[in-house]
C-alpha cells in the first residue's frame, strides 16, 4: 500500500465505522437520501437536462404583481 494512496479493505470499514459514529443509524438513509438525490441533480445538469426546464419556466407567462400603487 503507498503511503498517499487510496484507503483498502481495513480503512473502509474504520471510515464506516466512524460515519456511524457521527451520524447514527437513524441519520444514515436521510444522508444517503440527500446524497443521491445531490448525484442526480449533478447528473442532469451535466448532460443538459436542467437548462432545458428552465427555458420551459422563463417563457411561462408571469403573474402580475399587484402593488399599493394600483389601488389608489
Amino acid at each position: 500500500m503507498a503511503v498517499f494512496g487510496l484507503p483498502g479493505g481495513a480503512e473502509w470499514w474504520i471510515i464506516l465505522g466512524i460515519i456511524l459514529l457521527l451520524f447514527g443509524p437513524t441519520q444514515l438513509p436521510k444522508l444517503a437520501k440527500t446524497f443521491g438525490k445531490s448525484a442526480k441533480v449533478l447528473k442532469d445538469s451535466m448532460d443538459g437536462k436542467l437548462e432545458d426546464a428552465d427555458d420551459e419556466v422563463a417563457d411561462a407567462p408571469k403573474k402580475a404583481v399587484k402593488t399599493d400603487e394600483d389601488d389608489e
